[in-house]
């Protein structure tokens, strides 16, 4: 009973992040400004990291778990890059 639980849990997470992850493009592409774009990166790659994580549940497999991690310290990188950007004008100073 509670393995068909977790089954059903899992999906239904996962149909829910895919929407979400769905709205979150769609604001990358209708965002009215700059700001309201990286924040619908933020979201997106924040929602890839939970499929993934929600995938290696599912699998078993730890394989997943890291990669979460790889694509959360990379997504922080760049949502920070993109906001000093907009900012500032530059990277690097």
């Amino acid at each position: 009973m509670s393995a068909a639980i977790l089954a059903w849990s899992l999906l239904a997470a996962q149909i829910i992040m895919g929407l979400a992850m769905a709205f979150a493009v769609y604001r990358m592409i209708a965002g009215p400004r700059a700001q309201d774009r990286v924040l619908a990166l933020d979201a997106f790659y924040v929602g890839a990291m939970l499929m993934l994580i929600l995938f290696g549940i599912r699998i078993g497999s730890a394989v997943y778990f890291e990669a979460a991690l790889v694509i959360g310290v990379l997504g922080f990188v760049g949502t920070v890059a993109l906001a000093k950007f907009l900012m500032r004008g530059e990277v690097i100073e």
